[in-house]
């Protein structure tokens, strides 16, 4: 028994809608969504294929999908999702690279698949697969013409696009493995890719033939599990396979008669974030006795006060039966603020004050020295120079610092002079 009700064999829901532009789609299986974009541009070919064109698939799994995914690293599970998605798309021919040259050796168009994961519920591998397939044919490059060496590519206003040349559309679909192979599930989801014990992803188109298989995980398979397994692939990728073709149908048939087509289309109606809503008749014919009768049988109104309560200093209510005392408030609040000036301009006149007096003590104390006043807002720098000895007690100074052999040299030298 499974955990959403579903049997063995049974399929989650598969619905797909398109976008404005050519290439862009949003495939849903379940809860698991896959937003699918294609782009082109001209290049130059491969030197070993130069009459074929080249085509790129990228799938990104983002933290948006689910918080086990890291952004800006290829884990195991990306790199395993990408190969299979090549091996599918690319391996299996199902696009007519020869198609795509422009020019031979020159110019080809390159055919660019952005698969992005919007949210994971499991399958991952299956979304993908639809989602890439429906959005390269739903896309359209622009139309070339050449002409000698020139080459010319029209706008869509000028010449209608052209769609890609597609073989047959390739389709993944997996089964889960418990217990070494004894239980089958297929399309499994989160909850049971956690804990199977292997898988098996078979591609096939609508022809029964078999583009691509994969087994992984710790399981021996047996030959009549496989046969099993691709006969349930058939049946499944023909329910696949037809339902895209009638979203194709009815997209393009939607665009030519200019109705809702894109997302505007996914958006059901009697929503909040619908763009239109259906017109519902409103009789207004008793209007008038309607609107009387609703006010005979109202209530009074309240009793209206005077002046707003206030609960503390500086609030006012304002409500149903209130007066409006914001312009009181206002004035109120001017007031406060003058007196703040007020108060802060007596207060600076003081310190003002202080700081004269306390300048003019100091110049009473200390007349001769010097003071010099600095010219900007700071306060007064004071410089005190040193006093000068009297010549008298240095010279006294530089006597004893004689020393007593010049002494005994001095009298010496006298003697011999009055001798």
């Amino acid at each position: 028994q499974r955990l959403d009700g579903r049997q063995c064999y049974d399929y989650r829901n598969v619905r797909v809608s398109f976008g404005a532009d050519y290439g862009c789609c949003v495939v849903e299986l379940g809860k698991t969504r896959v937003l699918a974009q294609v782009s082109c541009e001209l290049v130059p070919p491969k030197p070993n294929r130069p009459t074929e064109g080249i085509l790129f698939f990228n799938l990104e799994l983002s933290p948006m999908a689910a918080p086990g995914f890291e952004p800006g690293r290829q884990s195991e599970l990306l790199v395993k999702l990408n190969r299979l998605i090549e091996r599918c798309l690319r391996d299996s021919k199902c696009i007519d690279t020869e198609s795509l040259c422009v020019v031979a050796g020159e110019k080809v168009w390159q055919i660019r698949l952005d698969l992005h994961l919007l949210n994971h519920d499991g399958n991952i591998i299956d979304a993908a697969s639809i989602a890439g397939i429906v959005a390269l044919c739903h896309f359209r490059r622009p139309d070339v013409s050449v002409q000698g060496e020139e080459v010319t590519v029209y706008t869509p206003e000028e010449r209608d696009p052209v769609p890609l040349s597609i073989h047959h559309m390739p389709i993944c679909v997996s089964f889960a493995f418990f217990q070494q192979g004894t239980y089958l599930l297929v399309d499994p989801s989160e909850r049971e890719e956690r804990v199977m014990d292997g898988l098996l992803v078979i591609a096939m188109n609508k022809h029964r033939e078999i583009c691509t298989i994969q087994s992984s995980g710790g399981i021996m398979l047996v030959k009549d599990q496989v046969l099993r397994c691709s006969k349930i692939t058939a049946v499944k990728v023909a329910e696949i396979t037809e339902l895209i073709q009638k979203a194709l149908e009815n997209d393009q048939k939607a665009r030519k008669e200019g109705g809702k087509f894109g997302f505007a289309e996914s958006i059901p109606n009697q929503k909040i974030t619908a763009f239109k809503m259906d017109s519902a008749a409103v009789d207004t014919n008793s209007v008038e006795e309607q609107a009387e009768e609703i006010i005979a049988n109202a209530d009074p109104p309240s009793e209206v006060f005077a002046k707003p309560i206030l609960h503390t200093p500086g609030t006012a209510q304002i409500g149903e039966g209130i007066e409006n005392s914001w312009g009181d408030l206002e004035e109120s609040e001017v007031e406060e603020a003058a007196e703040e000036e007020g108060e802060s301009e007596a207060a600076a006149f003081e310190c003002q004050k202080m700081e004269t007096e306390d300048t003019g003590t100091m110049r009473e104390t200390k007349k001769d020295e010097p003071i010099v006043l600095s010219n900007s807002e700071e306060e007064e720098v004071v410089i005190l120079e040193p006093e000068e000895l009297p010549k008298k007690t240095r010279t006294q100074t530089n006597l004893k610092q004689e020393n007593p052999s010049k002494r005994a040299f001095n009298k010496r030298r006298k003697k011999k002079r009055a001798a």
